[in-house]
């Protein structure tokens, strides 16, 4: 019996723990070499597979895929270019066209002289994808001479290109440069076309070598932002992320007078906030100049002898500096503070009539938490 209850624990575990193990890819087996790198990166969104479902992780990457899938993976994916350059084989409209001017602006490719070509549908190299990665970090300078030496196990170190001798032999320092699994001496095949097995781990090591020594326009750009403005005490941080949680009352003006005796259910309304609101370390969550949307919910006026006003907002849409519109689902019921004297003539004479001038702050009750990038205020969707 000991035995078969043994045995059905064991059972028990491994039917638990099996979807834990399970990878997304029904083309990527468990023991591939990269297996977890890719679940990983699909998890984060910076790698996507085919609309069949498969990885297909023996396939080559474009130039322009690898710089979108760089960008996605320090997380920069929602930040602005002032001066984008020029390349003379892509225009605003390519797909992938912020993605290649943000891979500039932070430096992971070099800026081209004016007019030369970006080459976004050329296959990118195991060279280039381990450039960039190392372009993305601060790192110690090495010799000439000290990356031949760390790179002398390789079978075809001599004939390592020699734009690629400093990153490769960054790389290996860090612990970066990603070799295809061999029965014997390992080569580093600068120019082959890399593979997006490749990829996903050397963007992987370039994601968590970031966190920590990141380059510093990188550095500059992961920040938490900070500012003052009006301090939402339950927010919460964690890392890079701020939440406001539900319930959370926030201070706003609309944009025009509101009346329980003029306004009707169904008439839209604009508001916004007047200073930033940030958390209680100063970190801002949103910037000042929101715009809030919604409509009235509710409207009945105030009559003698019959009722006091209503007048409810109910907010949907919030749009940020950042021109990002998304679900912002709060509430505010417009109430009027009286002394009991005064409560006791409109609940029984004269009913109350319900304004809001635009001058006057309105307290918006989140209805959903808000979960925002505190580096640059774009909120989770």
């Amino acid at each position: 019996m000991k035995n078969i209850f043994k045995i059905l624990t064991a059972m028990l575990v491994f039917s638990v723990a099996l979807p834990a193990m399970a990878f997304q890819f029904p083309d990527v087996p468990t023991n591939h070499w990269a297996a977890e790198q890719m679940d990983i990166l699909s998890d984060k969104g910076v790698i996507v597979g085919y609309p069949d479902g498969t990885f297909r992780p023996d396939e080559n990457v474009t130039r322009a895929e690898f710089a979108s899938m760089a960008i996605k993976a320090l997380g920069q994916e929602h930040t602005s270019v002032a001066q984008p350059v020029n390349f003379t084989d892509i225009t605003e409209d390519f797909w992938a066209y912020d993605a290649i001017q943000k891979s500039v602006f932070f430096d992971l490719i070099s800026c081209p002289p004016s007019g030369e070509p970006f080459r976004p549908d050329d296959t990118v190299t195991r060279a280039e994808s381990i450039t960039v990665a190392v372009n993305a970090l601060t790192t110690e300078q090495i010799s000439e001479a000290k990356a031949k030496e760390v790179l002398s196990k390789y079978a075809d170190a001599a004939s390592v290109p020699e734009s690629f001798l400093i990153p490769a032999g960054k790389s290996e320092i860090l612990n970066m440069l990603v070799v295809m699994p061999t029965d014997g001496k390992a080569s580093l095949e600068p120019t082959r076309p890399a593979t997006r097995a490749e990829v996903s781990v050397i963007l992987y090591k370039m994601m968590e070598q970031a966190k920590l020594n990141p380059n510093a326009k990188l550095a500059e750009a992961m920040r938490n932002k900070t500012g003052e403005g009006f301090v939402v005490d339950n927010a919460s941080v964690q890392g890079n992320v701020g939440t406001i949680p539900e319930g959370t009352l926030l201070p706003v003006k609309v944009t025009k007078y509101l009346s329980s005796q003029s306004n009707h259910s169904g008439d839209l309304y604009v508001a916004s906030n007047q200073e930033n609101f940030v958390t209680k370390d100063k970190f801002i969550l949103i910037y000042k100049g929101a715009t809030l949307k919604g409509q009235l919910l509710d409207v009945r006026d105030g009559k003698w002898f019959v009722r006091n006003g209503v007048l409810i907002l109910d907010n949907s849409l919030i749009t940020t500096n950042n021109d990002q519109t998304v679900s912002f689902v709060a509430t505010a019921e417009i109430k009027k503070d009286r002394n009991w004297f005064m409560k006791f003539v409109r609940a029984t004479l004269k009913g109350e009539k319900l304004e809001v001038n635009p001058d006057e702050t309105v307290y918006m009750k989140l209805l959903r938490p808000v979960k925002i990038d505190l580096t640059n205020g774009w909120i989770y969707e």
